[in-house]
């Protein structure tokens, strides 16, 4: 199989010394991947200089040097940067570091993309459009066919609890507006079928998370549940969809509960990652459903805060390096 293309995320943040890391637990074992960045930053954050990181000029040659040295597509920043001082100046290098990315694994060249964490604020500083990586992905894949519901979708995994999210980056006070019956059903189709292709899931079953407390309590709480959730859940099983909710919150994600299900969708962006990350907070994965592509990333953020310190720790991203190559082996078959 083709190795995973690897995006740096924002050079400032501690995706290049994560990188890194990960390449050090991965080398022998793999899977293999390619970073598409900047070689310097690579080379600044090894700790062991040039030596480590090695420039290539395809896919292919990163899986023949993966064992030896951390393999890079060079994509040059136009200048330095620091670590844990982020920049608008290098975004149009970590904007194309993605584009270059989703290419390659468009094309066949990669089996899938894995993407550092990015910073919104530097990007919409140099003017970028959408609310991050996973409404871009969505958008430079929307030209190309996908059988089935389609994404893009988000989901969080750690071992024993998977959510995916009808509304992402929202503010909560505008949640309840955006809530409608086809986004809930097209999130649910997009989860059973990933459960179904990409994890090996034969018969999918969903709960779907009220919005309100208590699901509403029958309207008393709120009328999102009655007029909209339920409406959703009740075409999800005319649809074929195992699926059961408005369920609340609150008594979804203990440990019997979790058995009776393989995903919660969730209505906005706390409800499902906070449970994910009490569960396990170094090793989750962010995935987006629904894509002609296989993506996924750490489900954490830049941590500019301790850039460049070696603190950082490499497990949600070698999780998203396993999780992505073991999709893309199914997918395959």
């Amino acid at each position: 199989m083709s190795p995973l293309a690897l995006s740096l995320g924002d050079p400032a943040g501690i995706g290049p010394e994560i990188i890194c890391k990960a390449w050090r637990a991965l080398r022998s074992e793999g899977p293999a991947f390619v970073v598409v960045g900047d070689f310097q930053a690579l080379a600044s954050a090894s700790g062991s200089g040039m030596h480590m990181v090695r420039r290539v000029t395809t896919p292919k040659q990163a899986s023949e040097v993966f064992s030896d040295a951390l393999p890079v597509l060079d994509i040059p920043l136009r200048s330095p940067v620091v670590a844990g001082q982020p920049s608008s100046a290098a975004a149009p290098a970590i904007i194309r570091w993605i584009e270059t990315g989703v290419g390659l694994a468009l094309s066949g060249a990669v089996s899938g993309l894995v993407t550092a964490p990015i910073a919104k604020a530097p990007l919409y500083e140099a003017g970028f459009q959408f609310p991050g990586h996973t409404e871009f992905l969505g958008e430079l894949t929307a030209t190309v066919s996908y059988p089935g519901a389609r994404g893009p979708i988000m989901m969080l995994a750690v071992e024993g609890l998977r959510t995916t999210l009808v509304t992402v980056h929202e503010p909560l006070s505008k949640v309840g507006g955006l809530l409608s019956v086809d986004k809930i059903v097209n999130a649910g189709l997009v989860t059973a079928q990933a459960l179904r292709n990409d994890f090996g899931i034969d018969a999918p079953r969903l709960a779907v998370a009220g919005f309100n407390p208590h699901a509403g309590e029958d309207g008393s709480i709120g009328r999102e549940d009655i007029e909209i959730i339920a409406p959703a859940v009740a075409a999800l099983r005319e649809l074929g969809v195992d699926a059961k909710g408005p369920t609340p919150a609150d008594s979804l994600f203990h440990e019997a509960a979790r058995a009776k299900f393989d995903a919660v969708v969730c209505m906005y962006h706390d409800q499902a990652l906070i449970p994910v990350k009490m569960l396990d907070f170094w090793g989750g994965v962010n995935l987006t459903l629904g894509l002609p592509i296989v993506r996924t990333s750490p489900d954490h953020g830049t941590a500019f805060d301790i850039a460049g310190r070696g603190l950082a720790r490499a497990d949600s991203l070698i999780a998203a390096i396993r999780m992505a190559h073991q999709i893309a082996e199914r997918r395959a078959a």
